[in-house]
């Protein structure tokens, strides 16, 4: 435990405020102004489609400028684009909201990649611990985003441009906290020693199977989460239900990170996300079974939960998969398959709920439940068998 990762948890915290207040009221707004019912959820996707495509730069930009530098011109990003929200919401913009949107996408790839960065800040004995204390940081969103939103919904003419301003200031406050942590230098590079290609790291199960459960267990998190506000409103929710069903997630997406690590340390990473599929599976049979409010409260907690402990035992996983050379390479992959299933399944889950509804919606989610179900037992299976200097 020192400082400078208690500093990055607060920057995670306000990075998740961001991110949910997102998602509480992109997809409203995006209702309200898109040309169509189906395409609300656009500004949802457009945020994580931004993310996809600026990972390579981001990845550069970490290894040209380091992370402190790259992680303030994320937050920069965040400033601007947030002011660009609202500016479309007041003017009734919805193309413009999307673009804003997308960059916005940019301090979304360089974000994410705190999880990371929190490996780096402490001892190796302490590493799981530490990614599962940057995450439980999200606790800070998971109270402030939902209620953020709700409290500066009607602060300007049009609802919910207040709560963008009030984003660009919580950007202004990150930057203000980045500035004092110090990440350790990357060693430099002798030619010759850059690592492996991206192609052999990718190779490996173990990157193949943190890949597969980050990304799908994201992308499973996204598509009933960016759905629920949509689906509630069907329901004639009012909006300050929807904020605590959020809150409640969020709680569970991060409250367990003070004990995650501790999990993976002592059980290994593949039983804690093997009990985090298992907790996706109740969230969805729990809202198949109903749309009264504590269903729908008890759902988004479970899929809070099972997304952490999926979440943040594929990053630990990860972590064995690259050397610290061969960082930024894998990283940018890893975030790009993330950001590439969010973008499918934000997209996806504005199309379902309002053209096939709440319950077609988290039956399909049971599809990408069942492939991580399955890249587990292979992965498990591969570990059991004897390596070839054993034999």
């Amino acid at each position: 435990m020192n400082r400078h990762l208690l500093l990055l948890t607060a920057c995670q915290g306000l990075f998740l405020t961001n991110n949910v207040a997102f998602m509480a009221i992109n997809g409203l707004v995006g209702l309200a102004l898109a040309p169509q019912a189906w395409m609300a959820t656009l500004p949802v996707m457009a945020y994580v489609v931004g993310g996809a495509l600026s990972t390579g730069w981001v990845a550069r930009t970490q290894r040209r400028f380091g992370r402190r530098i790259s992680f303030q011109i994320g937050l920069a990003v965040a400033f601007f684009s947030a002011l660009a929200c609202a500016a479309a919401v007041l003017m009734h913009a919805f193309w413009l909201l999307c673009l804003a949107t997308v960059v916005a996408g940019i301090y979304n790839a360089n974000a994410s990649l705190y999880r990371f960065a929190a490996a780096e800040l402490a001892a190796p004995s302490w590493r799981e611990k530490a990614v599962s204390l940057v995450m439980a940081g999200g606790l800070i969103g998971a109270v402030l985003g939902p209620n953020l939103a709700s409290i500066t919904r009607n602060w300007l003419a049009a609802p919910f441009a207040g709560a963008y301003v009030a984003l660009a200031g919580v950007a202004l406050l990150s930057a203000a906290l980045m500035h004092f942590i110090r990440f350790p230098a990357l060693a430099a590079t002798q030619p010759g020693q850059g690592g492996r290609p991206l192609s052999e790291i990718a190779r490996q199960p173990v990157f193949i199977v943190a890949a597969l459960a980050g990304a799908l267990g994201f992308g499973v998190m996204n598509l009933l989460m960016a759905a629920t506000p949509l689906a509630m409103q069907v329901c004639s929710y009012p909006f300050e239900d929807v904020a605590w069903v959020l809150e409640w997630h969020v709680i569970g997406m991060f409250a367990p990170g003070f004990f995650t690590g501790h999990l993976i340390r002592r059980f290994g990473a593949l039983p804690v996300m093997g009990v985090g599929l298992l907790l996706n599976v109740a969230c969805i049979l729990i809202a198949l079974s109903g749309v009264e409010l504590h269903r729908f409260l008890a759902a988004l907690f479970l899929l809070g939960v099972g997304w952490n402990f999926l979440f943040t035992g594929s990053t630990t996983l990860s972590l064995s998969a690259y050397t610290a050379q061969e960082r930024d390479r894998a990283q940018g992959a890893l975030n790009f398959c993330i950001f590439a299933t969010l973008a499918v399944s934000s997209l996806a889950s504005g199309v379902l709920v309002t053209t096939q509804g709440w319950q077609w919606l988290n039956l399909g989610s049971l599809v990408p439940v069942v492939l991580t179900g399955a890249g587990l037992l292979w992965l498990a299976r591969v570990q059991r068998r004897p390596s070839p200097e054993a034999a």
